[in-house]
């Protein structure tokens, strides 16, 4: 047997796998999928309206790749210590307290992975367009139960789909930007040169804007570590899932440059400042109508694979969180089959996402996300600051403290703007976090309780 391709069965989970059923480019694609939702479609034209400038707009998504990749980074030092599946659930349970464990995981079930399903599969259905077709929220629940499906089939098989719609997803965009460049090469299209806002106000100013901008293009980054929720099944999880982390950060924050230089460089900026759909947009105006529509299938493929890459990785929080006593015994994986996935688990994540679909509405999903995910992922990464590995040595991820200062402080600074701009939503973020907290002493009585049953 290849020792190197197989997985030693966790003793705190009895259902994990002995041969881990995923590799790393699996893992890395779904790092991809996880990111690449709408966010990189249409921001760019408010940030420029923001900065007056395509450099500046460039200059925003180049800071904030930076800022994913140091996470990818900090997440990977964790990764590999700890090569279970559960994310900052498991991270912030074995390292800092339970409590602080449940807090995360209850942001994952809350935020995390059930608001972003809705949000992806609402703005799935918004690009769709077919309002007049069928009624609000058909379109967005019928593309969460697909995904269910697909990731109740197996591990492996739901895996193998996910990765083949993820390359046709990069396939396409390298087509949108080779076609783009050519065509606006053979235009010669002349755009106007704007006038940048950081010339007109004190450069204090014009900081503080570029940090708001910032902060939104922060959410289309927070997938980079989605590759910890799932790293129970991947092959030589210690050294795989770091790298499918880095590598498919890495990745994204390419396609977003190449993706944004198109957007802001090869369109006219009067079509595209200010505007919500600015790649369809600019699509049009570079090719026109055909070309928009070719934009919106390489939209829907991104946003399906987003949908599809949350309901493979919240499940296995869960399960892990349930077998700790977290959550019922139910959501565990499904017995001690190799490449079973925890079907009740994934059902109820397709359900509570379905909810929230038809409960509400995308502005304030997206600040209350933008807040809540921010604080849980800056908590853990801040972990690298204190914490000892197994060695009894500190954690200390590559460029440290460079790489854990630069993710914890950006990822604060995202979440205090969040919370200036939307604090309504902001509070329900914090309401969500403290929940985890006030739940815990019931736990750790109900778990006190059964020890002492087993003990008589």
């Amino acid at each position: 047997m290849n020792n190197e391709n197989a997985e030693v069965r966790d003793p705190v989970n009895p259902s994990s796998e002995p041969h881990a059923p995923l590799g790393l480019g699996s893992a890395m694609f779904l790092v991809a999928a996880s990111m690449i939702g709408a966010g990189v479609y249409t921001t760019s034209g408010f940030t420029l309206a923001a900065l007056g400038s395509p450099a500046w707009v460039l200059a925003a998504w180049a800071t904030g790749g930076g800022i994913a990749i140091c996470g990818a980074i900090c997440y990977g030092a964790l990764a590999r210590e700890l090569t279970e599946s559960g994310g900052e659930y498991l991270f912030l349970s074995r390292k800092l307290h339970p409590i602080a464990g449940l807090m995360a995981g209850w942001v994952s079930l809350l935020a995390g992975f059930t608001g972003a399903i809705a949000f992806a599969a609402t703005t799935f259905e918004t690009y769709l367009g077919w309002h007049d077709a069928m009624p609000t929220g058909v379109i967005a629940t019928l593309v969460v139960v697909l995904a269910a499906i697909l990731h109740t089939l197996g591990v492996r098989p739901g895996a193998r789909v996910q990765d083949f719609v993820v390359i046709l997803k990069f396939l396409l965009i390298t087509a949108f930007v080779v076609i783009a460049v050519a065509m606006h090469s053979n235009a010669a299209a002349d755009v106007p040169v704007e006038t940048s806002v950081s010339e007109a106000v004190p450069w204090t100013a014009f900081a503080l804007i570029f940090a708001t901008q910032l902060m939104y293009i922060s959410l289309s980054f927070s997938g980079f570590n989605a590759a910890v929720y799932i790293a129970g099944e991947v092959n030589n999880a210690s050294r795989n899932v770091p790298r499918a982390m880095l590598w498919g950060t890495c990745l994204v924050t390419l396609c977003y440059l190449l993706l944004n230089a198109v957007f802001v460089l090869a369109a006219p900026s009067e079509v595209i400042v200010g505007q919500p759909d600015v790649a369809t947009k600019a699509a049009e105006a570079i090719a026109g109508e055909t070309f928009a529509s070719f934009v919106r299938v390489v939209i829907l493929l991104g946003l399906f694979t987003s949908v599809s890459a949350m309901i493979m990785s919240g499940p296995r929080v869960y399960a892990k969180m349930a077998d700790d006593g977290f959550l019922p015994a139910w959501f565990r994986f499904s017995g001690r089959i190799a490449g079973k996935p925890p079907v009740a688990a994934i059902w109820a994540q397709a359900i509570l996402g379905i909810l929230v679909i038809h409960a509400s509405d995308l502005e304030r999903l997206l600040s209350y996300l933008g807040f809540t995910l921010s604080v849980s992922a800056a908590l853990t990464a801040s972990l690298l600051f204190w914490v000892r590995g197994k060695s009894g040595a500190r954690i200390r991820p590559l460029l440290y403290p460079i790489t854990p200062v630069v993710f914890v402080g950006g990822t604060l600074l995202a979440a205090t703007l969040s919370a200036v701009n939307s604090p309504v939503q902001a509070a329900v973020g914090l309401g969500t976090i403290a929940f985890g907290a006030l739940l815990y002493p019931w736990y750790a009585w109900r778990q006190k309780q059964r020890g002492e049953a087993v003990g008589e």
